[in-house]
């Protein structure tokens, strides 16, 4: 999944660790951490966790949230991590069909991230709430704004939205799931034949519909594909239309076969825990799913968390993804 201005996402974070213990084949307490390329921590927090446990946590990098679920599944007999984070909402049921996470309850879940959770076997545990809305970038739409779905088919729109594509993107897919969600099965073609109609234009992910296609930052069309709280990045100059949301969630879980999992544990843990979580919006551009934690003041204005967003069960995402995906190629690119 692209967050917003995640430049640092290989931050350091192969940690200098120490290894414990007395026999002959001591354990290195190094845990593995795989996630996707817009992780970002606070500067020295993870030295802080390091200090405290004893524990030297490795990050590897693996593309956005499908680029990684496609990496966990290929690699499940012989995982490349002990602890995953950053499979989303709209993948969670392949991985979880896959076999790729063990279950483990941590016991910070029941802090907030039970609200979110996918099934009951603890596999997956929710550390962020990224929900995927429309950008619009007012400046340049002169006064006349769309507030919903409907509105980018007016003419008075044309050519004037970008889109991810939904076979390569995480929140392309997010769009196109709300608008399944919104318009039903047997709509949202019509729905997204029109969009083609009145000028929609498709690129392969976020970092080129927002940096490169967006008129708030470099290119000219004034609405995008993005996320609720993008606009916190912008100090305020764009806008999120939180009619057009879809709830897009980040899981993080012990990898089956993980070859350190009690480590890997105590690292979901901390993923789920109050410092980690405090630190969240300000790093990653996302709300944390932990509940009571404060968020920058210029979120409530600028960010606010949408009240009613589009969702669909998880099963139906898993049983029909492929083929709402296949159907999506052949009417916008076919």
């Amino acid at each position: 999944m692209r967050k917003i201005f995640a430049v640092a996402a290989a931050a350091a974070l192969a940690l200098t660790g120490c290894s414990t213990g007395t026999s002959t084949a001591p354990q290195t307490h190094e845990v593995t951490l795989v996630t996707h390329d817009s992780f970002v921590v606070k500067e020295g927090l993870m030295d802080e966790f390091q200090k405290a446990t004893g524990i030297t946590v490795k990050q590897i990098a693996s593309g956005d949230a499908g680029e990684l679920t496609n990496k966990l599944v290929l690699t499940k007999s012989n995982p490349i991590g002990d602890v995953a984070f950053g499979v989303d909402s709209t993948f969670a049921s392949r991985a979880l069909a896959e076999g790729v996470f063990a279950e483990y309850a941590s016991p910070e879940a029941s802090k907030g991230a039970q609200r979110y959770q996918v099934d009951s076997t603890g596999r997956l545990h929710a550390v962020d709430v990224g929900d995927v809305c429309l950008n619009i970038d007012p400046a340049k739409l002169g006064g006349v704004e769309p507030t919903s779905y409907e509105d980018l088919v007016d003419p008075k729109f044309k050519d004037k939205l970008v889109v991810e594509n939904p076979a390569t993107s995480s929140p392309g897919l997010a769009f196109l799931l709300g608008t399944i969600a919104k318009f039903g099965e047997n709509g949202w073609q019509e729905y997204w034949t029109k969009l083609k109609a009145n000028g929609v234009k498709v690129v392969s992910g976020w970092e080129e519909a927002y940096n490169q296609e967006f008129s708030a930052t470099k290119g000219d069309r004034p609405i995008v594909v993005s996320y609720a709280s993008s606009p916190s990045a912008e100090g305020g100059k764009t806008k999120a239309v939180l009619s057009t949301c879809y709830r897009q969630v980040e899981y993080a879980g012990v990898l089956s076969g993980a070859k350190n999992p009690a480590d890997a544990q105590k690292v979901l843990d901390f993923l789920l825990g109050e410092k980690f979580q405090a630190q969240v919006a300000e790093h990653m551009y996302v709300y944390p799913s932990r509940e009571g934690v404060a968020l920058p003041e210029s979120w409530a204005k600028d960010a606010p968390l949408p009240p009613n967003p589009q969702t669909l069960p998880a099963d139906k995402v898993k049983d029909n993804r492929e083929a709402w995906v296949e159907q999506w190629r052949k009417l916008v690119q076919g």
